[in-house]
């Protein structure tokens, strides 16, 4: 395989096993909501518990990560957690098996669930099912996403095209599920029991990637010069290649010698800060957003504190910590699409499309629809760039990431810019805001897990790509923060920061200020970034 053209096979088996699995994650999560409000919750506590869900699936990333690296490597640890999801979508699958009609009312105008119904049988293999979704997920994302990158020399510049790539897998199976799973499994408040086929094709879409990977990796998983990946542990890997220069194995293994003083002080901080952020908490969501922020912050501090690190890996740490915290600020703006924006579309857009109602649900598919379009042009983009020396640097394609996502608000704060009440506005406005979005985030989302995949120590590779996706985490969670900013007619208005938030176009251009600074500063700190990278593209 040519170093400058093409990619290897084992990235197109990456992207198969990638898209079949978000297609079970995506094909379950968007019913998740209307299965728990259908039979099994109130509303608010369904909205509780999905938030609850996904701020954990990006928190286990950590601990599948580190595992990795220590004990099972990459391959294992897929399989393990590809297995685990399975069984939790079945679980899911049993739990829709059991359930019992309990409305009272059409939950759209606030259900009340019957007591006299018994729904614990239901209700437990429905935790069940997500803690398992939620333990695998830790095993299963951040070490594939590693393996993108073991594909090709630590200086290929084909990386971003590939990561590039394989984010397209992503989204063409986000696209594919919810009509899938929407189509054969659309329950409702009078038959919920209908969900569990939408959770038996999510089941099945999760056999299938594990089945694709265990029989093809061997075939195609390799290194350029051969080797295959995944089958050991990044520390174990390292160790060899000491040896193998003739090199002292004891300072290989000082990471294992680290002072227990350091895990002790890690565990403190975490627990100050769990009461920190903790403090005022009123119940368990509360606390699931405190863990996160906690974990946030006392992962890194434990990573970087870790003494067998060099000056140089220390270095490169520092710019995955300092492009995290701009992460942050993109997707706690970008996820507003499954919150503030929903809400924007179905109450204050005319979805009247030449005389076709367009679905509030079907704006959900134009960021996918444009990233199956988009990535490709991109991938060519900086492979072109990068063949002719002027592809910009990881900090600066994130720059422009975020740029985009100012550009996108600042459009929809213009269209909104005197719209009052239940006042609508062209359909055309949010689709360009969505495709805008998608071309920042083309820009940001793979370039970052390629970025990470280039500056880790190859030991903390997969442990920091789960540092990386606990970004998402925090993002998530402040992102509901930013959404009941939204203002809605016959409400007091909002204040953030000591300014009013009490219209549309208010509301929207606190995303084009906030992404806005963050682009800038971040376009100001490039060079540095650029130097701390020491020669790392």
């Amino acid at each position: 395989m040519s170093q400058q053209h093409g990619h290897p096979k084992g990235l197109y088996l990456l992207f198969a096993t990638e898209m079949a699995e978000r297609f079970s994650y995506y094909g379950m999560r968007a019913l998740f909501t209307l299965y728990m409000v259908a039979a099994l919750f109130s509303t608010t506590d369904a909205f509780q518990i999905y938030g609850s869900y996904t701020g954990l699936v990006y928190l286990t990333p950590l601990l599948g990560g580190y595992i990795a690296d220590r004990y099972w490597g990459n391959n294992r640890s897929i399989i393990v957690g590809g297995v685990i999801m399975a069984i939790g979508q079945f679980l899911m699958f049993a739990s829709a098996c059991v359930v019992k009609q309990s409305i009272f009312k059409d939950p759209l105008s606030g259900g009340v669930i019957d007591p006299s119904v018994d729904n614990f049988l239901s209700r437990m293999l429905m935790f069940s099912g997500l803690a398992a979704l939620i333990l695998g997920n830790g095993f299963f994302k951040p070490n594939i996403s590693t393996m993108v990158g073991d594909l090709y020399e630590p200086t290929d510049h084909r990386k971003d095209a590939a990561f590039t790539i394989f984010y397209m897998g992503i989204n063409v199976g986000a696209l594919i599920a919810p009509f899938v799973c929407g189509g054969v499994g659309t329950g409702s408040w009078n038959d919920p029991s209908k969900f569990k086929w939408a959770f038996f094709c999510a089941g099945c879409a999760m056999v299938l990637s594990i089945v694709i990977f265990a029989s093809l990796k061997h075939k195609y998983l390799k290194t350029p010069e051969g080797v295959l990946i995944g089958d050991k542990p990044k520390s174990e890997l390292v160790k060899e290649e000491a040896l193998s220069r003739g090199e002292e194995i004891e300072e290989v293994e000082e990471e294992v010698k680290n002072s227990p003083l350091r895990a002790i002080g890690c565990l403190v901080l975490a627990i100050a800060l769990l009461l920190v952020f903790g403090w005022g908490a009123t119940g368990f969501n509360d606390w699931i957003s405190a863990a996160v922020f906690s974990l946030a912050i006392t992962m890194p501090v434990f990573i970087i504190t870790d003494k067998s690190l060099t000056r140089e890996e220390m270095s490169r740490i520092g710019v995955i910590y300092i492009i995290a915290v701009f992460v942050i600020f993109f997707w706690s703006a970008f996820e507003q699409a499954g919150a503030s924006l929903t809400y924007f579309a179905e109450h204050n857009v005319n979805r009247d499309f030449f005389g076709i109602d367009f679905k509030t649900p079907w704006f959900q598919s134009i960021n996918p629809i444009c990233v199956v379009c988009f990535a490709p042009l991109f991938a060519t983009l900086w492979e072109k760039l990068g063949r002719k020396g002027k592809e910009p640097s990881s900090p600066m394609k994130q720059a422009i990431g975020l740029a985009l996502l100012a550009i996108g608000y600042a459009l929809i704060a213009y269209a909104t810019y005197g719209v009052t009440g239940n006042a609508k506005v062209s359909m055309f406005w949010l689709v360009a805001l969505y495709a805008i979005h998608t071309c920042g985030e083309l820009s940001l989302s793979p370039i970052g897990l390629s970025m990470v995949n280039k500056l880790s120590p190859a030991r903390l590779a997969s442990l920091l790509m789960g540092v990386w996706f606990m970004s998402n985490a925090a993002s998530n969670i402040l992102a509901g923060k930013f959404a009941t900013l939204f203002p809605q007619p016959g409400q007091p208005a909002k204040h953030l920061l000591g300014f009013e938030i009490s219209t549309l176009s208010d509301f929207f251009l606190i995303f084009v200020v906030m992404a806005g600074i963050a682009s800038i500063v971040l376009f100001c700190l490039c060079p540095l970034l650029k130097k701390m990278m020491h020669g790392v593209k």
